[in-house]
């Protein structure tokens, strides 16, 4: 019900930072819980950060605690991941997706069916 296309990765040296972007193209943009969500080569896709429908609730995983900031602007049909004091251990395709779940599987990967197709997100040391 939605389509979404993740922007903004790149390649950036440790410490240094990057905003992604998640744009979605449907019309219920505001009915969806929004998760970013990685996966480096040779591992399970993780859940990083995810947001509530109204954005009142935000979760982050204990690995970008402190580091990472998850927004979403309605009007713009956009989610947003600012991420700050990048390390190597951060390289991995990043991944946004929408769905309906609840509070509680708001970050697990399993919850959701609707993805987006990636962005490569490297840093150097």
């Amino acid at each position: 019900q939605v389509q979404l296309v993740e922007s903004g990765g790149g390649l950036v040296q440790a410490g240094g930072s990057l905003r992604l972007s998640c744009a979605a193209s449907g019309r219920t943009f505001s009915d969806y819980a929004m998760g970013w969500f990685r996966q480096a080569p040779g591992t399970e896709r993780e859940g990083v950060s995810c947001i509530s429908v109204s954005g009142n609730t935000k979760k982050y995983s204990h690995f970008v605690k402190g580091r990472f900031t998850i927004d979403r602007n309605s009007a713009e049909n956009k989610v947003y991941l600012q991420m700050n004091n990048l390390e190597p251990e951060d390289t991995a395709v990043y991944y946004c997706a929408a769905d309906v779940p609840t509070v509680q599987s708001m970050c697990d990967p399993s919850a959701y069916d609707n993805w987006g197709q990636g962005t490569q997100v490297t840093v150097s040391s």
